[in-house]
């Protein structure tokens, strides 16, 4: 099971470094829920920041890495979970022009949120 944490912050003096450090720290109090990867995402304007311990399941390659962002850069997501049937959603996703860079089920849910919002 992975490990998730994060938070938001209203304090504007607090610098990405800070925001990158803190989260960073948080996610490593989770190592044990997951050993296989470690990921963090920050934006310091909205005082936003993600942390992910990883224990890959699906894709254990480096494209599974969490938090993932989308292409765009619009949607960033970290999620612990699985989804079933990620492998028809894929297959929908693909048809339609998806550009998938690896094999998880985050990144299928991740698409589907992009093509369906």
């Amino acid at each position: 099971m992975c490990g998730i944490t994060g938070f938001m912050t209203t304090d504007q003096t607090r610098p990405a470094d800070w925001l990158r450090h803190t989260v960073g720290a948080m996610a490593d109090a989770l190592q044990h829920r997951g050993p296989d990867d470690r990921g963090v995402w920050v934006d310091a304007e909205a005082g936003v920041a993600l942390g992910h311990r990883r224990l890959s399941i699906i894709d254990l390659s480096p494209l599974g890495h969490q938090p993932m962002a989308s292409p765009d850069g619009r949607f960033v997501l970290t999620y612990n979970g699985e989804v079933y049937n990620y492998q028809p959603i894929r297959t929908e996703l693909e048809a339609w022009g998806y550009p998938f860079q690896g094999h998880s089920d985050t990144e299928v849910l991740l698409a589907g949120i992009v093509a369906w919002d």
